[in-house]
């Protein structure tokens, strides 16, 4: 099995059980924080539209639309993320990256936020990124290192179960360079700190291939410190740069 297994991702996000597990696990967190530098990455853009793949929940779509004041789309393949998204007020839509719903050019600026791991035909997917894309539109698409977390897979012994991404830290720029102009890689390191040993069973227990490791998680004598290896791939297409405008809501 792996992440970009059809029938894994939908069985993962077919309700937000799973994510809320993983999304747990980062309660905790100092460093970087690779959300923060993909949000500054789109703002750099001064971009009038966005379009977000692989939107989850909606919470960065929401705030890209909020704090940037664009014009915003999101899409997902789980009609559950829709739903959640759109309970934040953000225009959300079930959507396949691999076909693309929108004319060539539509889009001044998107986004891939951990997603691209997921995709199964990954060429396909980087291609329709960078068709809506406008001539000298960029993307931004966040994913981990292949050490990230280390800490804790090996704690349990399951160094070797861990997913390997197609679509990681270390080969990201090699997969966007064929279809961008220029790709650019910004690292976002830190560490995360757990202090509950069932936060870390709820997060192994999310995804099957991990599930098995659970019970060998001890108490928790004092916190558990993992590596958090993140990179966030600024990738601009090639064309004259739209025309951009000061950052913050319209007037």
């Amino acid at each position: 099995m792996t992440l970009d297994d059809p029938g894994y991702v939908r069985e993962q996000y077919a309700t937000e059980h799973g994510l809320a597990a993983r999304k747990a696990l980062y309660d905790e967190v100092a460093g970087e924080d690779a959300r923060e530098i993909a949000l500054g990455a789109v703002a750099e853009a001064g971009p009038r539209s966005v379009l977000e793949v692989g939107c989850g929940e909606g919470e960065l779509a929401a705030r890209i639309r909020d704090e940037l004041g664009v014009r915003l789309v999101a899409l997902d393949q789980s009609a559950r993320m829709v739903e959640l998204a759109r309970g934040r007020g953000v225009d959300a839509r079930v959507g396949d990256v691999q076909e693309l719903p929108f004319e060539s050019a539509s889009f001044d600026a998107a986004v891939a936020a951990w997603v691209l791991f997921h995709v199964p035909d990954l060429e396909r997917g980087i291609s329709e990124l960078a068709r809506v894309l406008r001539p000298g539109g960029r993307l931004v698409a966040v994913t981990n290192d292949a050490d990230h977390l280390y800490e804790l897979f090996e704690l349990v012994g399951a160094l070797e179960q861990r997913f390997v991404l197609s679509f990681g830290g270390e080969n990201g720029e090699e997969l966007l360079s064929p279809h961008f102009a220029r790709v650019e890689q910004r690292q976002a390191n830190g560490t995360v700190t757990v202090r509950d040993a069932e936060t870390i069973r709820a997060y192994l227990r999310s995804a099957e291939q991990l599930a098995p490791f659970a019970d060998r998680v001890p108490d928790l004598e004092e916190p558990l410190i993992a590596r958090r290896r993140q990179a966030v791939f600024v990738a601009t297409k090639a064309g004259e740069v739209p025309g951009r405008r000061p950052r913050g809501r319209e007037g």
